[in-house]
């Protein structure tokens, strides 16, 4: 990922709660069939290796888990973004010299990727990962809550994801790079737009305290 030094994101907690806040995950592999991508949710186990550790799962009949990884495997994770119109700066109104861009947050996840199907531990990935997400509903659904019988046929058709993370690279693009004053014009538009994610955006743009 190109990470210009004004975007650049070190600070570890800032990276896992990306991480955490994900809804949903890629997992891309280099292989000798070319590059291949899948859609899943992932969760990392903070107390497991030196940079914590990757788990999920996909399908078995998704042959990205049976072709050879060349290298290390990319997990991506996006946070907020928004467009941004020039039409917030005030650099518009003084020189006209400004285009569009895109505020997000990114973190790629790199390390090497174990796929396996032993039902213990395929239970136990899919169990953390199902209290992970509903854990904050009034009532929510565990796996146990499913016939035992019904639950190992379900594990019979996946096959578990493992990642320790050998490193991370993180990216906030916040219009750091603007002057004081187009970002002051950038969180005000963002603030007030209809969109709920653009909202989310606003208070991410840093502005002096």
């Amino acid at each position: 990922m190109y990470i210009p030094p004004a975007f650049k994101e070190d600070d570890v907690e800032s990276i896992r709660k990306t991480i955490r806040n994900a809804r949903l995950a890629s997992l891309v592999t280099a292989t000798t069939d070319g590059p291949v991508a899948t859609p899943l949710p992932l969760f990392l186990d903070e107390s497991e290796g030196e940079h914590g550790t990757l788990y999920g799962h996909l399908a078995k009949a998704n042959p990205q888990w049976r072709l050879p990884s060349l290298g290390e495997a990319l997990a991506i994770f996006t946070g907020p973004d928004a467009y941004v119109t020039p039409s917030w700066y005030a650099t518009k109104q003084e020189t006209g010299k400004v285009v569009p861009t895109w505020n997000y947050v990114a973190v790629h996840a790199y390390g090497p990727v174990e796929f396996f199907q032993e039902p213990e531990r395929l239970l136990d990935a899919v169990t953390r990962l199902t209290n992970r997400h509903e854990g904050a509903r009034a009532k929510p659904w565990a796996v146990s809550d499913a016939p035992a019988d019904f639950i190992a046929s379900q594990l019979r058709g996946i096959v578990g994801v493992r990642i320790p993370v050998t490193r991370f690279e993180g990216k906030r693009k916040m219009s750091q790079n603007r002057p004081e004053a187009d970002r002051v014009g950038v969180v005000a538009g963002l603030a007030a737009s209809e969109n709920p994610q653009d909202r989310e955006v606003a208070p991410l743009i840093p502005l002096p305290a």
